[in-house]
């Protein structure tokens, strides 16, 4: 065999070298991204929850990370009995005493303060920033 032969042959070994662990490196860039953008959604999520015992505050949390058929998945849940009724609003009946405030009750809606939908929206905005720039550092450490 010629030396063409054995040359072409150990760069067609060393870019398939190359491009599984590019592949390696692509796969576990979704869970990663993931996970930081969500991260971030919990934390903001946290901090914009009105605190009055701070129950509801301490209930956010996130599901593992799960690979699926489509990709990955990662929740953000609340845990709290009466998280739904902060985030979306809930009426009230007016006129009723409510001994913990002192207080008769005037409005017959409160509104809600949609934490979940505004910490979606981090989610999402994180998503993209963070999977360029993984992307960008597997360029560079491929060189490509």
């Amino acid at each position: 065999m010629s030396s063409n032969y054995r040359r072409n042959k150990a760069l067609i070994d060393k870019y398939r070298k190359e491009l599984k662990a590019m592949m390696n490196d692509i796969s576990e860039i979704d869970q990663r991204v993931l996970n930081k953008a969500v991260n971030i959604g919990l934390a903001d999520a946290k901090r914009n929850t009105p605190v009055v015992s701070g129950f509801m505050k301490k209930s956010w949390a996130t599901t593992p990370t799960v690979k699926t058929n489509n990709g990955v998945e990662k929740s953000l849940i609340n845990t709290a009995e009466y998280a739904s009724f902060v985030n979306y609003g809930h009426r009230q009946e007016v006129g009723r005493y409510v001994p913990a405030i002192g207080k008769r009750l005037v409005r017959p809606w409160v509104k809600g303060k949609f934490i979940l939908e505004r910490a979606i929206n981090r989610v999402e905005k994180a998503l993209i920033r963070e999977f360029k720039k993984e992307v960008e550092r597997v360029n560079r450490k491929y060189d490509r």
